[in-house]
């Protein structure tokens, strides 16, 4: 957008009954993202509840403006230049978490999984254990199935509340009908928002959980470079083998370019290792899938969404 065109529309998001200082012209999405990594958006709004979120959608909608909603920004690349649009980000009522019932958990979509499994830690209900360390926000984990250590969101997502696009309803779908499979749901290319879900647990006994979730979280810390920026696992599980294994055996740990590496502690991520851009981070990505199509065949897919 021109100057002149953020301009106009930012005067008209404040007429939205957004808050001033939820709304924000050219915020810097590396602030927004785990990578830490990507320009700034011509306009960043922050909504807090479900009537400012339909009123964004619908006018985004009706003035056909280019649109991304993120979550905790843990799985995205943006690039150098920035996002042209609007950035949405969840907060406020969409990070509320509350217990239902014996066995069930009611969390909005802006909640980080780290808290949703803290707080069935403490309420001993087990399930939630695999999402503990998965630094992603509920709505996006539901949007991809995000998974850890044999969990996958399928396996305790009840039922889940979806707005439409244009934010003019709001629709119950069960777990059943959320068309989940490896790394992939029903929304994702729909453009319509998760706002929350109903998460079905089992009763435990929470020193028992404890322990797993911290069994869990020092497994992570001795494998993964949660030291250094990432985007988690930047590829997908290919049907044959392990993207962290092929890497290797291509040779490829540890490979760079500019601020971009390949970890040597964990070949399926990739990391900044200070000042990495986006440029880097695809080149480095490119050479990675032709190296290992050529030595093995197999094309890696990223599991990063890189935004345009």
């Amino acid at each position: 957008m021109t100057n002149k065109e953020v301009e106009l529309i930012y005067e008209k998001i404040l007429n939205l009954g957004i808050k001033k200082e939820n709304l924000i012209k050219g915020e810097p999405m590396k602030n927004h993202t785990s990578f830490r990594i990507g320009g700034p958006a011509d306009i960043f709004i922050v909504c807090e509840n479900e009537k400012e979120l339909s009123r964004i959608l619908s006018f985004v909608q009706n003035e056909n403006i280019k649109h991304l909603l993120i979550g905790n920004g843990s799985n995205l690349l943006f690039k150098d230049s920035g996002y042209d649009g609007i950035i949405i980000k969840l907060a406020g009522d969409f990070e509320k978490i509350e217990k239902r019932g014996e066995d069930e958990i009611y969390a909005g979509s802006a909640a980080l999984l780290s808290k949703v499994s803290n707080f069935a830690s403490i309420n001993s209900l087990s399930g939630m254990e695999f999402a503990s360390g998965i630094p992603g926000s509920l709505g996006g984990a539901i949007f991809m199935n995000a998974g850890a250590y044999g969990g996958e969101m399928k396996d305790v997502i009840c039922e889940v509340d979806i707005m439409s696009k244009d934010g003019k309803n709001i629709r119950k779908v069960s777990g059943e009908d959320m068309g989940f499979s490896y790394r992939h749901s029903a929304v994702e290319g729909s453009n319509d928002i998760v706002i929350s879900a109903l998460l079905k647990l089992i009763p435990s006994e929470a020193n028992i959980i404890k322990s797993k979730i911290d069994e869990l979280g020092e497994s992570r810390r001795s494998k993964q470079p949660t030291n250094l920026p990432s985007a988690g696992s930047f590829f997908k599980r290919p049907q044959n083998g392990y993207a962290a294994a092929l890497i290797e055996e291509a040779g490829l740990k540890g490979y760079s370019v500019g601020g971009a590496s390949v970890s040597e502690k964990h070949s399926g991520f990739v990391v900044n290792n200070g000042g990495a851009s986006y440029f880097d981070v695809i080149e480095l990505m490119n050479h990675v899938q032709e190296e290992v199509n050529k030595k093995f065949g197999i094309m890696l897919e990223p599991e990063v969404r890189i935004i345009d």
